[in-house]
C-alpha cells in the first residue's frame, strides 16, 4: 500500500512452496484493486496460484538439500523472471533487434557499452558512434535513429516520439 500501487500496476508474487501467507495477502490486495496478478511457485496448485490470474508453477521436484530453494527452485524461478523481464523490456520498445537500446550511461563502461551498440546497429566506426551519442544526450536509440535515418538529433527524437519510442516502428513506419 505504501508503494502505491494501482490498478495500472501488474503483480508477479514469488514463492518457491506457493503457499507463502504475506504473498498471498499481497496477491489478494492486487487483484481487489484491479491490477493484473500472476504467481511464480515451484508446487503444482499451488495458494498463490490460486490467488493469481496467472499461475506460473514451475515444478522442479524435491531440493537436493531440503528446505534449500536457493537452489532448483531459485534457478528455476530466475529463469522465469528472466523471461518476464526480457519480454517486458520487447513489448516496452527497449530493444531493437537483439539490442538493448534505451540505457542510461552512468557510468564509463555503459558509455563504451552504448557506443557499440550503435556501432552494432549502424556498421559505423566508434567515433562516428560517439558523436552521434554526444549530438543527442547520450541516447542509445536517438543517435541509431540519427545514424540510420540520416537525421539531426531533433529529427531523429521527433522520429521516435511519433512511434511512441519504438526504434523498429519508426523504420517500419507503424508503431509496435
Amino acid at each position: 500500500r505504501a508503494a502505491g500501487f494501482t490498478a495500472a500496476d501488474a503483480l508477479v508474487g514469488i514463492a518457491a512452496s506457493g503457499r507463502t501467507p504475506y504473498v498471498i495477502g499481497a496477491l489478494t490486495h492486487a487483484r481487489e484493486l484491479g491490477a493484473f496478478t500472476a504467481a511464480l511457485s515451484c508446487n503444482p496448485d499451488s495458494a498463490i496460484g490460486q490467488a493469481a490470474e496467472l499461475a506460473i508453477e514451475v515444478v522442479v521436484g524435491p531440493e537436493v538439500i531440503t528446505g534449500s530453494t536457493r537452489l532448483k527452485s531459485g534457478t528455476a524461478q530466475k529463469l522465469v523472471l528472466n523471461t518476464i523481464s526480457t519480454l517486458a523490456m520487447v513489448k516496452l520498445g527497449k530493444t531493437y533487434q537483439n539490442l538493448m537500446v534505451d540505457l542510461r550511461a552512468t557510468n564509463e563502461k555503459l558509455r563504451r557499452r552504448s557506443e557499440r551498440l550503435v556501432q552494432i546497429a549502424t556498421e559505423v566506426d566508434t567515433a562516428t558512434a560517439r558523436t552521434a551519442l554526444d549530438a543527442c544526450g547520450g541516447s542509445v536509440k536517438t543517435a541509431i535513429t540519427m545514424l540510420l535515418a540520416d537525421l539531426d538529433a531533433d529529427a531523429a527524437q521527433a522520429l521516435l516520439a511519433e512511434h511512441d519510442g519504438f526504434l523498429a516502428a519508426a523504420f517500419r513506419g507503424s508503431t509496435a
